[in-house]
């Protein structure tokens, strides 16, 4: 890890950014944890007990708990042969499959307030003997962050996401994702094409204007940021047209969907409020107008020269995010830029 990363606060949530939505809501978040070593029915007895509630089946490998505070927790195996239970081949497949096949735990929308539960649920798990990314080969299990978008305006979606595409390399290198996980295409980076897009024209967009360069560069849910669920929520007609049968597996929901994250809930220092500080980084970053357009001029300077090399990008992330102090610093206007 490089310094920025070991200076990530993991002993507290770090507000989003902006903390409220456009009407004066307190932004709210879903959290999504995959995990091994556990079953879904062990896995929902520890949520039983660490938040209240009693576990219900929904159906075959899919659970619900009613919990006091927070309402439906759902746990399940996180797998298309859940949905054909009941058959003996869908069934051996499930059995087979337990090694690499995560168990899933999905909260609902959660207040800020609440989020310190959720990492005491996360040490629950860890607890009970829940395993991470990194305890073996082919495992691939993730952590996946829902904050809800601000608005559904062009002025709060694309400064968020063009700051996420010109940082990515910084997100995946700095602290490396388990390479099961690269491996494996849940999490592929943005197209560069797309990233070209975003540093170029996307501070003039519309939100017609982004959703056509989404759809376009890269219409497919495997991606650090997957702004699929957020677009079917917004433009669903044109989601389920640009992916035609896939557009069914997509989930509305006015979020940003960010997958990129292990889930290292089996070590011992690893924390949830580690991975959410480094998505409030991203919005702190897309906040800062100034800090943006300088790093999105650095970015096509970067694509013009001829001499460039990967690496040479992500030295300059670590030079310009060291400035910047997004993990400590104030949101928006009064963010310093380090410029």
């Amino acid at each position: 890890m490089d310094g920025i990363t070991q200076l990530v606060p993991r002993d507290r949530f770090l507000p989003l950014c902006p903390r409220e939505t456009r009407v004066g809501q307190a932004r709210r978040a879903g959290i999504e944890i995959e995990f091994g070593g556990l079953t879904e029915a062990e896995a929902a007895e520890v949520v039983s007990r660490t938040l209240g509630g009693k576990v219900r089946e929904i159906a075959a490998h899919d659970l619900e708990v009613d919990t006091t505070g927070w309402g439906a927790v759902s746990i399940c195996l996180d797998t298309a042969f859940r949905d054909k239970a009941g058959s003996a081949l869908a069934d051996l497949g499930l059995q087979l499959g337990r090694a690499v096949v995560p168990v899933e735990v999905v909260t609902p929308p959660l207040s800020p307030e609440q989020l310190p539960e959720a990492d005491r649920l996360r040490g629950a798990l860890r607890a009970a003997g829940a395993q991470g990314s990194r305890e073996g080969m082919f495992l691939g299990f993730g952590l996946h962050l829902n904050p809800e978008i601000a608005s559904p305006e062009a002025a709060d979606l694309v400064p968020v996401v063009r700051a996420f595409a010109l940082i990515e390399d910084w997100l995946r290198k700095a602290d490396p994702i388990d390479p099961s996980r690269r491996l494996l295409p849940f999490v592929d980076p943005y197209p560069r094409s797309f990233v070209d897009r975003l540093a170029a024209a996307g501070r003039g967009w519309s939100r017609d204007d982004f959703v056509d360069a989404y759809l376009a560069e890269t219409p497919t849910r495997n991606r650090g940021l997957d702004m699929l669920p957020c677009l079917a929520h917004l433009a669903g007609d044109r989601v389920a047209q640009a992916l035609g049968p896939g557009a069914d597996a997509v989930g509305a929901r006015p979020t940003f969907h960010y997958r990129l994250p292990d889930c290292r809930i089996d070590e011992p220092g690893w924390r949830l409020a580690y991975e959410w500080n480094r998505w409030v980084m991203v919005e702190r970053l897309a906040a800062d107008t100034a800090a943006l357009e300088g790093l999105a001029a650095d970015w096509l300077d970067y694509r013009a020269a001829l001499t460039t090399t990967r690496s040479d990008w992500f030295d300059h992330l670590d030079r310009v995010l060291c400035g910047l102090e997004l993990w400590d610093g104030a949101c928006g206007s009064d963010a310093t830029t380090g410029r």
